[in-house]
Formats: structure tokens, C-alpha cells, sequence
């Protein structure tokens, strides 16, 4: 069956998973460039207040973040989808033979879409608070404070998506913490964004860097943002996999890791889930 075909009838049947990974990323990109300004920019009374405690914005930022990430993951539009919003993540999820490829395909499309979308909108409706020096469109660069900045954003980024990966799929295969992730997940990136953001802007995400980067016409150091969140999640997934439970990886996968990789869902009509449905 040609690949274009299958592209298509994909579309046709999962179209709302689609656009519910578009709205999911917007909602994120959108909420992150609207709290940054509220704790970045020197007009916000926030700022105003807070002017000599740039951690204690940057927390507040994260913990607005977290909740931004767990609302997302909650929420009817979050759980059709399974709330990937990261081109990694998909990734990560094809690898455990929960998505097709042309889902996948897709989702990475609508996450792209979404990302770009949520910069654009902020940048034609906010067009001077976006783009304050202060706020700097939310891009996501190296920090040129370091003289290897981008070996150390790279770095940065790679543990920081190895690490979320793993403790997603921990969770999610936790008879215990399964119903806790979103929050887990919401807390881990509240401390990510307190920590981490000084070495590489804390991206975590390919598209929502992309996303804002379009937006301001800053590309330096894009391919970290892609390569590094991609690598560590999908190493991640296959450490996962091989280890779970002391099993190699075929053995992994048909006790429940997840589905043969020829056919991830029990019909065709199933949208893609979380790793352990």
C-alpha cells in the first residue's frame, strides 16, 4: 500500500488527535511567551516587584509552566491524543510501537503547526512585548556566557530529555504513580525551567524551539534542539525496553511495554495512547 495512501487514510480517521496535538502545543508556546512577559518584561507589575529576584521569577515561571503541562495532560483535548506535544516524544512513541508511522507523521506536522502558529499569533498581537529584549521571543539558544555553549546546551538538553523520558515511562508502567505522571511530569519541568534554562533557554521540545525561533528569525544553534531531545528520548525508550523488567527487547514489548511494532492498535479506528495501553 503506498505510503501516501496510508498518509491519507490516517488523516481521515485520527484527524482529532491531529489537531488536539496542534492545540496542545499552541496552549504551551502560547502560555509560555504570555507568562514570560508577565515575569520578564518592565512593564509587568510582577517584574516591577520582583526586579532584584530573578530566581524567584524564574520559579514562579517554571511552577506556571508545570501547571500549564499538566492542564494539557489532563485535559479531554490531552487524553485523546495522549498529549505527546514533542516531536521527541512521538518519537519515543513509535519506538514502543504505539503510533504508526503515519500517525506519527502527522502528529509531528500538527505539533509543528501548532508551535509556529501559538509564535505567530503572540508576535502579531503582542509585537512589542514579544519581542522586548527581555522576552526575546521565548527562543531557546545557547548561552554565550560559556566558551562551549553549544557542547554545553547540547549536553543540557540531552539529560534533561533522557531523564523526562524515563521517569514517563517509570510512571506510566507504575500501578502506583500511573495516575500521578501528569504532575510528576508537570514538576519535573518546573524544576527544569528553575535549574536548567541559564545553559541552554530549557527547551525540551524541537518544535516549540522551532516554533519561536521562526518567530524571531534567530536559528543559532536550531540543530541541538533537534537532535539532542531526539537522541536522549530515544535512547531513553530503548534503554527502557531492554531493560524493563531484566528482558531483552523483544520480550519487553510482549509483556506490555507495548504492542507489536506492525500492529500498534488493537483496531484501526483506536487512537494512539500512552506506552502502556
Amino acid at each position: 500500500m503506498p505510503f501516501a495512501y496510508r498518509l491519507l487514510s490516517a488523516l481521515r480517521r485520527h484527524w482529532p488527535h491531529y489537531v488536539a496535538e496542534a492545540l496542545g502545543l499552541a496552549f504551551f508556546v502560547g502560555s509560555a511567551g504570555l507568562l514570560t512577559i508577565l515575569m520578564e518584561h518592565p512593564a509587568s507589575p510582577v517584574r516591577q516587584s520582583l526586579a532584584e529576584s530573578h530566581l524567584l521569577r524564574r520559579g514562579l515561571l517554571g511552577l506556571g509552566l508545570g501547571l500549564v503541562l499538566v492542564i494539557i495532560i489532563y485535559n479531554p483535548w490531552g487524553k485523546r491524543s495522549g498529549a505527546h506535544i514533542n516531536p521527541a516524544v512521538t518519537l519515543a512513541f513509535y519506538q514502543l510501537g504505539k503510533i504508526r508511522l503515519p500517525d506519527a507523521v502527522w502528529y509531528v506536522l500538527a505539533q509543528l503547526c501548532g508551535a509556529i502558529g501559538a509564535a505567530q499569533l503572540l508576535k502579531l498581537c503582542l509585537p512589542e512585548f514579544y519581542a522586548h529584549p527581555a522576552v526575546k521571543y521565548t527562543v531557546t539558544q545557547p548561552n554565550p556566557v560559556f566558551l562551549q555553549g553549544e557542547l554545553i546546551a547540547f549536553i543540557a538538553e540531552f539529560i534533561i530529555c533522557f531523564v523526562m523520558m524515563l521517569v514517563t515511562l517509570l510512571a506510566l508502567h507504575s500501578s502506583r504513580l500511573k495516575e500521578w505522571v501528569g504532575w510528576l511530569l508537570g514538576a519535573l519541568l518546573a524544576v527544569y525551567v528553575l535549574i536548567e534554562t541559564p545553559y541552554s533557554g530549557m527547551s525540551l521540545n524541537p518544535a516549540r524551539t522551532l516554533g519561536t525561533a521562526v518567530a524571531a528569525g534567530r536559528y543559532q544553534g536550531l540543530w541541538i534542539y533537534w537532535v539532542a531531545p531526539c537522541l536522549a528520548m530515544w535512547l531513553a525508550t530503548v534503554g527502557f525496553l531492554r531493560f524493563h523488567h531484566g528482558q531483552p527487547l523483544e520480550c519487553a514489548i510482549l509483556a506490555g511495554c507495548g504492542p507489536s511494532p506492525i500492529s500498534p492498535y488493537a483496531s484501526d479506528e483506536e487512537p494512539p495512547q500512552y506506552p502502556d495501553e
